[in-house]
């Protein structure tokens, strides 16, 4: 009797054993980290990439093409990529989901990349530009006056490492993609001025 009790005894200890071991774990430090990557790579894939440049999201929009078998959407990112000292580049993509259009995009910008021609963190003369429907003024500024620009100028010019600005919108609209291919075309009719004299 004494036997069947010791039995009884072990195979109820092992049942707990079994239940201790079933209870799930608390998150170990690996999984928490490799989670934090998964984020980070989702919120910026490029970063690890292209340390030098930095982005923008400048639209996102989703557009629908109309077909016989019904209607299908697409989504389409701007986006404007820049390394704080003189280099800009604007790129639009398109892509089945988010993510995938902002890596389009992103990827067009760092191959249409311009040099800007800065002259004590400020443009060396006035430059006009037009694109589409869109027409941008960009005036130098005086040392410590800022960034006076706002929306897509305001992005570009940042990420350029224009300190010091003065921008106008002549042509008035509400189209960000106009407006920043505008700033590209007026940022490339940029000249130095110490050369040509």
């Amino acid at each position: 009797m004494d036997t069947q009790i010791s039995e009884q005894t072990q195979n109820n200890t092992g049942a707990e054993e079994k239940a201790i071991l079933e209870i799930p774990k608390e998150p170990v430090l690996e999984e928490i980290r490799s989670e934090k990557e998964v984020i980070a790579r989702i919120e910026g894939r490029n970063r690890r990439r292209d340390d030098e440049f930095d982005q923008k999201v400048l639209d996102v929009a989703r557009v629908t093409r109309v077909t016989k078998g019904g209607k299908r959407f697409t989504f389409r990112a701007t986006v404007v990529l820049g390394d704080h000292k003189n280099r800009v580049g604007v790129g639009t993509g398109r892509g089945a989901d988010v993510a995938q259009a902002i890596e389009k995009a992103s990827r067009l910008a760092k191959k249409n990349a311009i040099t800007v021609l800065l002259k004590k963190g400020t443009i060396s003369h006035l430059v006009e530009a037009k694109y589409a429907s869109a027409r941008v003024l960009l005036k130098p500024a005086m040392p410590g006056s800022g960034v006076k620009a706002g929306g897509p100028v305001r992005i570009i010019s940042k990420l350029a490492g224009i300190q010091d600005i003065t921008s106008k919108l002549i042509s008035r609209t509400n189209n960000k993609i106009n407006i920043a291919q505008a700033v590209i075309q007026a940022l490339k009719q940029l000249k130095n001025l110490e050369i040509r004299k």
